[in-house]
């Protein structure tokens, strides 16, 4: 699929050198197995290039994840990135499956892991 379809399937706007460039960096990681740092401002649309990611990877028909790590208290991030057994802590009355073992084999997305 060219690049042009490709920005208007994810509703990229802009056709510059460099917005151009960054996205063929993403299709070339989109290749590999490497965890993948996208930094940038509020606002930039790193979500947006995270899935055009996934996309264009092998994991596509995977489950893509995106965890607002902000918006999760820090004394249930682990638990519900990670899962739990029954009885790890109290009120786990059954296990549960973190987010990890959810995406099975697709992507997590962890937006704003820096909070």
């Amino acid at each position: 699929m060219e690049l042009q379809s490709l920005k208007n399937r994810f509703g990229i706007i802009g056709n510059s050198p460099g917005l151009n460039h960054a996205l063929n960096v993403a299709a070339q990681v989109a290749n590999t197995d490497l965890s993948v740092l996208i930094n940038g401002e509020s606002g930039v649309g790193k979500e947006v290039v995270a899935r055009y990611v996934h996309q264009k990877s092998r994991r596509a028909n995977r489950a893509f994840i995106s965890v607002n790590c902000a918006a999760i208290p820090e004394n249930l991030l682990e638990s519900g990135l990670f899962g739990h057994e029954a009885g790890a802590f109290s009120g786990a009355r059954a296990a549960k499956p973190g987010l990890f073992e959810t995406a099975n084999g697709g992507t997590v997305l962890l937006d704003e892991i820096g909070e």
